[in-house]
């Protein structure tokens, strides 16, 4: 919490210092310059308020009946000055459902070019790579499960990093660098918001069993590095993938069971993207190397993983866009995981994974009407995600939607979701 102290604190002084600059008239001009600010130029402000109710369509024992109700009030201040782009941004939430206010700093970085073939940000970002459509391989930024499932927009999936991106370009490749300098985790489900499935009691669980975990915290230690080497070739484009850190969501426990930890990770992968017939095609694989238990001898840490990609999209008709996608996860060391197992129902080796998106806009595409779903061969389990967002006018729009599951087991990922089924609105004022 200290460090988000630190941001807060010194984005508002910087807020404090330019809003005071830009304010002071003739008379004053002589102060004006002596701060480091006193040059840049007008600051841009965007931004939006946006309320948002929703409600559970099954009775949840370990969770309150409102899966989200709140009140958000995002500002997006921009300025541009010759040297490079400042960006700031954050929301204030009233929460109604954990009665208690919040601020989310999504925002807070500084764009450079020092050379021409060399990009830099530094500081608070959303970050993002790789093919796919809400399944993610070499992806290993932040996510936000819990906005995800309780109904939030889809941008709050996408959590913010800490971090430095360097981007290189040259004639034969670009690459992407990015140093995060203390682990940022997913945002993901603990008990407080969304029930799951308990493996240490052997049933859901929700408020009454809050995970606790053991995060890498330690500055310049704990760190993560992810890079992508990336070209087109005809219109195809190519990419090769590495990352070093941690499982981004929980994926072991100590010796005790007593807390969850993030066990080291490396990721290798690669990915193409390009034109299929009257399409967009792509094949994203990923091999998780589960650095803490190689030998897949630990009942305590996640095995490694191979994860496989591939999908294909296109317009089916006008304003209306059809995409699926086949998503395979490969247990490796599969005999010593069920040796080791300790309790509870063992994992299958493979799971399996369809997706299905349709996409109509509709009256002049101030109306999108969306459908994605999830369906796991596997674990007999489903997710689906229905969404209709009306554009009323330039600033004004209302969206409708639902979080849906249903499966038969209770420890599958999408089944034991499946009393957090709710339904959602909201109204949202840009400006």
């Amino acid at each position: 919490m200290m460090r988000y102290r630190i941001i807060i604190g010194l984005v508002l002084i910087l807020l404090a210092e330019v809003a005071v600059v830009q304010a002071e008239d003739v008379a004053s001009e002589e102060k004006a310059d002596n701060s480091i600010f006193s040059k840049l130029p007008p600051i841009e402000i965007h931004g939006f308020y946006e309320s948002r109710g929703g409600y559970r369509l099954r009775k949840d024992k370990y969770e309150k009946d409102m899966s989200i109700m709140e009140d958000r009030l995002q500002l997006d201040l921009s300025s541009y000055p010759d040297w490079g782009d400042l960006k700031v941004k954050g929301d204030v939430i009233a929460d109604w459902v954990t009665e208690r206010g919040d601020f989310d700093l999504r925002e807070a970085n500084i764009f450079v070019s020092p050379l021409d073939f060399l990009d830099l940000k530094v500081g608070r970002q959303a970050l993002t790579w790789g093919t796919g459509d809400l399944i993610f391989i070499n992806d290993l930024f932040p996510k936000d499960w819990q906005s995800f499932f309780i109904g939030r927009d889809n941008e709050y999936l996408k959590a913010p990093s800490d971090a430095l991106k360097a981007s290189f370009f040259g004639d034969s490749a670009n690459l992407d660098f990015v140093y995060t300098p203390q682990f940022d985790p997913d945002r993901h489900i603990d008990g407080t918001r969304l029930s799951y499935w308990n493996s240490n009691l052997g049933r859901l669980a929700g408020e009454d069993a809050v995970i606790h975990t053991n995060k890498p915290n330690r500055w310049f230690r704990d760190s993560e590095f992810a890079a992508r080497l990336y070209k087109n070739i005809e219109n195809y484009e190519f990419a090769l993938y590495g990352y070093r850190g941690y499982w981004k969501s929980p994926s072991g426990q100590d010796d005790s069971m007593s807390q969850a930890i993030f066990p080291d990770l490396n990721v290798y992968g690669a990915s193409v993207r390009g034109a299929i017939g009257k399409g967009i095609g792509n094949i994203e694989v990923g091999y998780y190397e589960s650095a803490d238990d190689l030998s897949g001898k630990n009942p305590l840490v996640d095995n490694s993983q191979m994860r496989y990609l591939a999908g294909y999209t296109q317009e089916i008709a006008q304003d209306f866009t059809a995409g699926v996608q086949y998503y395979l996860e490969q247990m490796q060391d599969f005999s010593q995981y069920k040796n080791s197992l300790i309790s509870g129902p063992a994992r299958d080796k493979d799971r399996h994974l369809i997706t299905l998106r349709l996409t109509k806009l509709l009256m002049n595409q101030n109306l999108r009407c969306s459908f994605f779903t999830y369906y796991s061969p596997s674990d007999k389990d489903v997710y689906m995600r229905p969404n209709v967002n009306y554009k009323i006018d330039d600033n004004t729009a209302l969206e409708f939607g639902a979080n849906i599951f249903f499966g038969d087991y209770p420890n599958t990922f999408f089944g034991q979701l499946q009393n957090n089924t709710n339904v959602y609105a909201g109204m949202r004022y840009t400006f």
